[in-house]
């Protein structure tokens, strides 16, 4: 799993008890995932199809810094899922699990699904780089 961003949580992002809101960190994740499979496919036509079994498993507060950790699941013809593990960058504790997030890759023209080109093997050897 690869931990490529950061997010401050602000005050805005939190629920009526002080702790981050359930709906903004899905609206984090989805962002996350989609510039992640953006890059990972080389291109922006891509649309949210599923996001399936999501765990929240602890909570993050004002001040926190969250990272963000995405893998390749697998990769159909014009297809790419995702798992994105949320965790407290401080502490390392998982803040939420979303796995199986599909986005699909489309025509822009058409919106019709369109094939991506990439195998997992491949999406799989892609080396992101970090800073050191």
């Amino acid at each position: 799993m690869r931990f490529l961003s950061r997010r401050l949580v602000m005050p805005n992002d939190l629920n009526f008890a002080g702790s981050l809101f359930g709906g903004r960190i899905l609206e984090w994740i989805d962002e996350e995932a989609y510039i992640f499979a953006a890059c990972q496919l080389d291109a922006k036509s891509l649309v949210t199809k599923h996001i399936g079994a999501i765990s929240f498993e602890t909570s993050a507060y004002q001040g926190d810094v969250v990272e963000f950790g995405l893998g390749v699941k697998k990769a159909g013809r014009t297809s790419v899922t995702l798992t994105c593990v949320v965790r407290n960058k401080q502490t390392k504790q998982n803040i939420c699990v979303a796995d199986d997030i599909v986005f699909v890759h489309i025509d822009p023209a058409t919106r019709a699904p369109k094939p991506h080109g990439k195998t997992y093997a491949e999406l799989e050897s892609i080396k992101i780089e970090t800073p050191e």
